[in-house]
């Protein structure tokens, strides 16, 4: 998979087949942006459970990949954005533990301690948008 670290990678997520896409791409940009294996297989882990999140409770949605530099290291940031109904209980959800079944049971909380940061905004009018960023050691 050739990837152009200088553009972002988009993804839809719309079937299981794509949120393997989803895996497969954001392991490919985490291997070209030199991310350990560890912080590779972590960001993978997030990214598989989060896209699962986008089609299962969001009807599906995208995915952008992006290569980040902060000046100091460079690290892969990833965006998931739904249409969907949004998250009722954003408190709850992020609870360790949490799981409405179907995922990998690692939830939204095992998801933000694999990275290193971590955003979500949601609400019922616009869906759910997760940002999150995995940084180089």
């Amino acid at each position: 998979m050739g990837i152009d670290l200088g553009q972002p990678q988009a993804q839809s997520v719309r079937s299981d087949e794509d949120v393997v896409r989803v895996r497969q791409l954001v392991r490919a940009v985490a291997v070209a942006s030199k991310l350990s294996l560890v912080d590779q297989t972590k960001l993978v882990t997030a990214a598989s459970e989060l896209a699962r999140n986008t089609l299962v409770y969001g009807g599906g949605g995208s995915v952008e990949v992006t290569v980040v530099d902060n000046g100091r290291r460079k690290g892969v940031q990833i965006v998931f954005a739904d249409s969907g109904p949004g998250i009722a209980d954003l408190d709850l959800a992020m609870t360790d533990g949490y799981t409405s079944g179907g995922g990998l049971g690692l939830g939204l909380s095992g998801s933000r301690r694999l990275v290193d940061e971590f955003q979500i905004e949601t609400s019922p009018e616009t869906g759910t948008r997760i940002t999150v960023t995995k940084w180089s050691r």
